[in-house]
């Protein structure tokens, strides 16, 4: 099974999460990520159950695809009946990820960044970067976007992509100017000076589930209310958590639950915000049972 097209697929997604947080989903009981090392990099898998739907996505990360014109990340996503574990659905594994992904940072945007946000700084060119603008234009009235990336063509290539947003390459130094800040990278060292940062922006930190990768740094840490998907799973995997509370810029205290932002528990103090997503299992299933039910005719 197929995604819907890009933008419902994106609306769906935005509200079958934030409907699922709203309705009580417990992220923290998702399952431990298992990764395997293999020669050629990783494979991963995500098991997770809620709302009579269980599933399980078995993904692979080769770093040394993009050299050879194939995806970074591959996979898929089975879905299962909850009550009987009978097959459902096989979806495209990657274009989930890339959905989820972006749609989470969306519903954590939503909650935090300003109302009139419309200036966006993406780091990064591949398809998180481009899931990420789409989703982000769904929350907030994005009208100029300046792209960060290492190679000067492909991100010329993508800026021109979007021609409607006043489009254009940029340097780590445009976040001195954003209101939106989306990191979207393999990078393993920090993207920008945090110092940089105006006090009403909001960073969404995706590109790894590595405790050794980080892609901002400690002062962006130090200055910001830093949201997180679940405190254990950031603590165990989000290197722009772990290293900063490693060094004393962040304190485990100070990490806020995604779902606790949605419900109205927690709210963002005065300075930056910054999510820091690992991406995780129960982002994928609900993703996954929006997709079928929508398929089916059912809504999300």
């Amino acid at each position: 099974m197929k995604l819907l097209d890009a933008e419902p697929a994106m609306h769906l997604a935005i509200d079958a999460l934030r409907a699922a947080l709203l309705g009580g989903l417990d992220p923290d009981a998702d399952p431990a990520r298992s990764v395997v090392g293999v020669p050629a990099g990783q494979l991963l898998l995500m098991p997770a159950s809620w709302a009579g739907f269980t599933g399980v996505k078995v993904a692979s990360v080769a770093p040394g695809n993009p050299a050879r014109g194939l995806p970074r990340v591959q996979g898929h996503y089975l879905l299962l009946d909850g009550a009987t574990l009978s097959p459902l659905a096989l979806l495209d594994g990657v274009a989930i990820t890339s959905v989820r992904t972006a749609a989470v940072s969306a519903v954590a945007a939503g909650a935090l960044a300003e109302p009139d946000a419309s200036r966006l700084v993406v780091f990064g060119t591949g398809p998180q970067a481009h899931s990420h603008v789409a989703a982000l234009r769904a929350v907030r009235p994005v009208r100029e976007l300046v792209v960060v990336g290492r190679d000067p063509v492909r991100t010329q290539d993508f800026a021109d992509k979007y021609g409607e947003l006043s489009a254009r390459a940029g340097t780590s130094a445009d976040v001195a100017k954003a209101d939106l800040v989306a990191c979207c990278t393999t990078a393993r060292t920090p993207l920008f000076d945090g110092a940089l940062l105006p006090e009403h922006a909001t960073v969404v930190a995706v590109g790894s589930h590595e405790p050794d990768a980080r892609e901002v740094d400690d002062t962006t840490a130090r200055r910001a209310t830093v949201v997180v998907e679940t405190t254990a799973a950031a603590l165990r995997e989000a290197g722009d958590v772990v290293q900063a509370v490693r060094s004393g810029a962040l304190a485990e205290p100070d990490l806020v639950p995604l779902a606790d932002l949605v419900r109205g528990r927690a709210h963002a103090t005065g300075g930056p915000r910054l999510f820091k997503s690992v991406g995780m299992a129960w982002e994928d299933l609900v993703v996954a049972a929006a997709t079928y039910r929508a398929a089916l005719g059912e809504g999300s």
